[in-house]
C-alpha cells in the first residue's frame, strides 16, 4: 500500500522526526518495516525547528517524513491543507491517516475525501480533554473526522468504548496502546543507574519523569512527599521532565530534580527508582488516557503506584497494591510506603511496536480495494 500519514511535530515534548518518538514515529516506520510506501507529512506549530524531508531507512518498505513551518506569525497556515493535499495527489495514497490532535485529524479526513480514499483516525488521548477543544466549533469538527473515518485507533479500552458510544464512527474501532521500545526500556543494575545519574546508591528512591504540571496530578505526588519525608528518613524524591514557573518541583536536599532528560536517560531513572509514580487526575483526559509511562515503567521491571482511573485501573485491576485513589495524597503515600517495603511488579505482556503495528496491518489493508495493485511499488515518494 502507499500510506499518507499526517501529524503535528511535536509530540509529548519531542521532535517526533529528529528523535524518532513513540507513537507518532512508530506507526509509520513500522508500515513501512512491512513493505508498505509511506509519506508522513508533518506540521511544526512552532518557529524553532527547519522544515525539510528526511528518508530514513525502513526496508523492505519506504519511509519519507516532510516537515512544515506555518510561516511567520502563521501567515502560511491557511494555505496548508491545499499545499499538503497538491503533494498527496502526486503521491497517490491509497489511504490517509490522521493523528496527533484536532487540526491533523480533520486535516486527514479533508485530504482522504479529496483523494477519495479510506481515512484512518489514531486518536492516542482523548482530543476532547485538550486545550484545542475549548475553541468553539472544534469539538464538533473532531466528531465529524472521527465519524467518516473508515477505522479508529485508540490508545486505551476505555477511550475506544467511548468513541463507539459518542462519536459511533463508519468504521471499526481498535485499541491499540501505544508501547515502547524494549532496547531501550528493560531492567537495568540499579546501582549502576544511580550512579550514572549522580543518585544516592543505597536512599529509598521514588519519583517519576514527564510533563510536572497540575493538570497532570503531580501536586498529588507532591503532597505525598510531603508526609513520606518525615515518615521514611532515607526516602528520596527523584523528578524529571518539564514544569511551570508556577509549580516548582518540592525543595529540599532530598528531593532529585534531574530537569529534562532524553529518552534512554529516562530508562536509566526508571532503572534507578524503588518505586515509580503514575499520577492522573480523575478528568475527561485522565480517564481515557493510556500513560506511556506505565509500560516504560514495566518494561524496566519497577514497581510502580499509578491512580486508580481509566486504563490504569483496568491494567493494574490484579495487583491492587499498585493503585491508589486519585488524587489522594494520603492513599499515594501509604502504597508508596508499603512497595518500598514490599514491592510487587505486576507481570504484564507489553506487546512492542512490531507486534502492535502487525496486527493492525491487515485492517489496513482490507479497507483498500484492489491495494496489491500497488503491491512491492516503493519507489514513488
Amino acid at each position: 500500500m502507499r500510506i499518507a500519514f499526517v501529524c503535528k511535530r511535536r509530540y509529548m515534548g519531542k521532535d517526533v522526526i529528529l528523535d524518532q518518538y513513540a507513537r507518532l514515529y512508530e506507526i509509520p516506520r513500522q508500515l513501512a518495516l512491512l513493505g508498505h510506501t509511506v509519506l508522513a507529512v508533518c506540521l511544526d506549530y512552532r518557529q524553532d525547528t527547519e522544515a525539510g524531508c528526511w528518508e530514513h531507512e525502513a526496508a523492505p518498505g519506504h519511509l519519507v517524513w516532510e516537515a512544515h513551518s506555518p510561516g511567520w506569525l502563521g501567515h502560511a497556515l491557511p494555505a496548508y491543507p491545499w499545499r499538503v493535499l497538491k503533494r498527496l495527489q502526486g503521491f497517490l495514497p491509497d489511504i490517509v491517516i490522521g493523528a496527533s490532535d484536532i487540526p491533523q485529524l480533520v486535516l486527514g479526513a479533508w485530504l482522504a475525501r479529496h483523494l477519495r480514499v479510506p481515512f484512518v483516525a489514531d486518536l492516542y488521548d482523548n482530543f476532547e480533554g485538550f486545550g484545542q477543544a475549548r475553541i468553539p466549533g472544534m469539538v464538533s469538527l473532531l466528531r465529524h473526522a472521527v465519524r467518516r473515518a473508515s477505522l479508529v485507533l485508540t490508545t486505551s479500552e476505555p477511550l475506544r468504548c467511548f468513541v463507539e458510544d459518542v462519536y459511533r464512527p463508519a468504521g471499526d474501532v481498535i485499541a491499540m496502546p501505544s508501547s515502547v521500545d524494549k532496547h531501550v526500556f528493560h531492567p537495568r543494575d540499579r546501582l549502576a543507574c544511580r550512579e550514572a545519574l549522580g543518585l544516592p546508591l543505597h536512599a529509598k528512591l521514588f519519583g517519576t519523569a514527564g510533563g510536572l504540571h497540575a493538570d497532570k496530578g503531580v501536586t498529588t505526588l507532591y503532597a505525598a512527599w510531603e508526609r513520606l519525608r518525615n515518615k521514611i528518613p532515607d526516602a528520596h524524591l527523584v523528578l524529571a521532565g518539564p514544569h511551570a514557573a508556577s509549580l516548582p518541583p518540592p525543595d529540599g536536599p532530598r528531593v532529585h530534580y534531574l530537569g529534562a532528560l532524553s529518552h534512554d536517560r529516562v530508562a536509566h531513572l526508571f532503572g534507578a527508582l524503588d518505586v515509580g509514580a503514575i499520577c492522573i487526575l480523575d478528568t475527561v483526559f485522565g480517564r481515557y488516557c493510556f500513560p506511556q509511562k506505565a509500560y516504560e515503567m514495566l518494561a524496566c521491571g519497577l514497581p510502580v503506584v499509578a491512580a486508580d482511573v481509566g486504563a490504569m485501573g483496568e491494567l493494574l485491576a490484579h495487583t491492587p497494591e499498585c493503585l491508589y485513589r486519585a488524587e489522594d495524597a494520603d492513599d499515594l503515600a501509604r502504597r508508596v510506603e508499603q512497595q518500598m517495603a514490599s514491592p510487587v511488579v505486576p507481570n504484564l505482556p507489553i506487546k512492542d511496536w512490531r507486534e502492535l503495528i502487525g496486527d493492525v496491518e491487515p485492517r489496513l489493508r482490507s479497507l483498500v480495494p484492489g491495494e496489491a495493485t500497488h503491491a512491492g511499488d516503493t519507489t514513488r515518494v
